[in-house]
């Protein structure tokens, strides 16, 4: 198989048979300069629970052309769980995502194809350069959230969250997109080893059927998600060097005051002079907090190395080649 194309939807009715339509158009087409003959390729949808009609369209398709195949959720799991199970139902040696709103372009299939397949990228994300969304709405947060991306997983991507993207085979299956991971799996695919990833300016089209499911709530839970796979990924199976680390640091400065007060009082008390009982003194409670909280930070990157040593991946690793 020589291209998957694997589409996460939910309640895109209107748009399926315009897409559906226009992908295979492009595919009917040799994809490389020098391919002879179209490609062998596949659409993998995978409903995230529509109820709108969408599967009625997609087990219709699927039973009159063995080229589609349907993936149906029994209720609404999310993007990244859709994406999971299409990367994991894909045969292709060349992964290429897209939405299902019309706003990707299928035009755009054979160069993101031919940029994976010529070996030079392991995996290309689209950029839309020229947006046709609302400034406020998402233009600007996309650009921030983009922003905080690229200082935070050091890979230059303009748009790192873009449904269009072109993966090789191997990349899909040695990542695990989970939660809303989806936004990430640049990163998640860098971590894995992956690391010739690349861009290309796409086309943006405006939503032509439906609504966004783009909130608030979700540009604020791409930030949290972002700490919490760069947190992870760096620290998450050598625990005790984090919270190790600053635990015994605070332990330390709380103890140095401790001790610190208590000498002062001692001098004063042995020279004569006028002074204050150790535990009168807020200094010295806040010394015995910070000891506390050490302690406690302490004992968590215990308990965390404890449970990475016990974990069932302690031992997973991405191996590119045997000989």
């Amino acid at each position: 198989m020589d291209l998957s194309v694997v589409i996460a939807l939910y309640n895109e009715r209107d748009s399926l048979p315009e897409l559906l339509e226009r992908i295979h158009s492009v595919l009917a087409a040799p994809l490389g300069e020098n391919d002879q003959v179209p490609p062998r390729y596949e659409v993998i949808f995978v409903d995230d629970g529509s109820t709108d009609g969408s599967w009625n369209f997609i087990s219709e398709q699927a039973g009159k052309d063995s080229r589609i195949h349907g993936i149906r959720f029994r209720r609404n799991y999310g993007k990244s769980a859709a994406l999971y199970c299409g990367f994991e139902a894909a045969l292709g040696n060349v992964v290429i995502t897209m939405d299902a709103d019309l706003q990707d372009d299928p035009a755009e299939i054979p160069a993101l194809y031919n940029m994976v397949a010529s070996g030079n990228y392991d995996l290309v994300s689209g950029w839309k350069k020229k947006r046709k969304d609302g400034l406020l709405s998402k233009t600007i947060p996309s650009r921030l959230y983009n922003a905080t991306a690229r200082m935070v997983t050091g890979i230059k991507l303009h748009d790192m969250n873009c449904g269009l993207k072109a993966y090789k085979g191997e990349v899909v299956k040695n990542i695990e997109v989970y939660g809303e991971m989806h936004r990430y799996i640049p990163y998640l695919a860098k971590q894995a080893g992956f690391s010739k990833i690349g861009e290309k300016p796409v086309v943006h089209a405006r939503r032509k059927y439906g609504k966004s499911k783009f909130g608030l709530s979700r540009f604020v839970n791409g930030y949290l998600d972002l700490l919490s796979l760069w947190f992870l990924a760096r620290f998450g199976k050598k625990p005790m060097h984090i919270f190790g680390l600053f635990g015994s640091l605070m332990f330390i400065a709380g103890g140095i005051i401790a001790v610190w007060l208590i000498i002062q009082k001692l001098y004063w008390q042995s020279h004569g002079f006028p002074y204050r009982q150790v535990t009168d003194q807020p200094l010295f409670y806040l010394a015995l907090l910070v000891i506390i909280l050490g302690m406690q930070l302490f004992l968590a990157g215990f308990l965390g190395e404890l449970i990475s040593r016990n974990a069932p991946e302690r031992n997973h690793y991405h191996i590119s080649e045997r000989r």
